[in-house]
């Protein structure tokens, strides 16, 4: 499974969260640097914990399968 493919089960893993909700996120981009892009949708894109949900909830479902992650960025 390369990098790509364990982003995508990590937030397949949070998405169920995020629908119950109203929102989703969409993963954009993994660059040399190890920086990931996602977009948030939905509900999510005006929520007051958007912030909170990209760090606590995404980042680190991220970090458990690519711990050589950089930094996450909501683009």
């Amino acid at each position: 499974m390369n990098n790509q493919e364990k982003i995508e089960v990590a937030l397949q893993s949070i998405r169920p969260y995020l629908q119950k909700d109203g929102g989703d996120v969409e993963f954009i981009e993994l660059t040399e640097d190890n920086t990931v892009k996602v977009r948030l949708l939905g509900a999510c894109v005006n929520c007051d914990m958007s912030k909170m949900t990209l760090k606590a909830g995404i980042e680190e479902s991220i970090k458990n399968v690519f711990p050589e992650l950089n930094k996450l960025l909501s683009v």
